[in-house]
């Protein structure tokens, strides 16, 4: 973390998984920084507790465990990113740099009244609070990368978003092993919002290149 301060970040550290939750429900961050190896409450614990209690704060799993299960099931916990040992150190400074750009990205594109909150299809999202209400009248919780991928999206209505544009938006380049990571947060949304999951009208496919998103519905 001593790397971090010399680039002029403010750094707190937290020696096992429930000092870190304890220290993160009295005060906010940037970007937590994780281990998956920590006592008591592992790495993967941390997170999916964090995102259970509605905290959105950009996530970089940092560990020894390098196995494409674990990396997996780290970005599945609600991880922004994973980085097994050994690494660089630009690499590292660099990823850090990419997560807090996304970020700035999504709050400035959520800053106003006009772009905090999208209504479709008798559906209300608030992008500022991630939260929304379905068409059906079911108050929902979103994710952060629920809410990130559908932002990308409504900011392309009616365009072909392919895939790849999705992870390079929402995760960075080469976070997930597959895109089919992205398909299975499409089929998450389409659960959520369309009254007719197996034939959507919001969330439409576009086969072999991505998803097109229509506000008014596919006729």
């Amino acid at each position: 973390m001593e790397n971090l301060r010399a680039e002029g970040y403010e750094v707190s550290t937290a020696g096992d998984g429930e000092q870190a939750l304890e220290w993160l429900r009295e005060r906010g961050c940037a970007l937590i920084v994780l281990d998956v190896m920590l006592p008591g409450i592992d790495g993967f614990g941390v997170c999916r507790t964090l995102r259970e209690q509605g905290n959105n704060t950009p996530v970089l799993f940092l560990t020894a465990r390098g196995d494409p299960v674990d990396r997996v099931r780290g970005l599945e916990s609600g991880g922004d990113d994973y980085l097994a040992k050994p690494f660089h150190l630009q690499e590292f400074l660099l990823r850090v740099r990419a997560i807090l750009r996304r970020w700035d990205w999504y709050r400035s594109a959520s800053a106003t009244a006009a772009t905090a909150v999208l209504r479709f299809g008798g559906n209300e999202v608030d992008f500022r609070a991630f939260r929304a209400r379905a068409w059906n009248g079911e108050a929902q919780e979103l994710t952060e990368k629920e809410a990130m991928i559908l932002k990308v999206l409504a900011e392309h209505a009616g365009e072909i978003v392919s895939r790849e544009d999705l992870l390079e938006r929402v995760w960075g380049y080469d976070v997930f092993p597959s895109t089919r990571t992205v398909d299975n947060f499409i089929l998450r949304l389409r659960k959520r919002f369309e009254k007719d999951p197996a034939r959507p009208r919001h969330f439409l496919t576009v086969w072999g290149v991505g998803y097109r998103f229509l506000s008014e519905g596919e006729p």
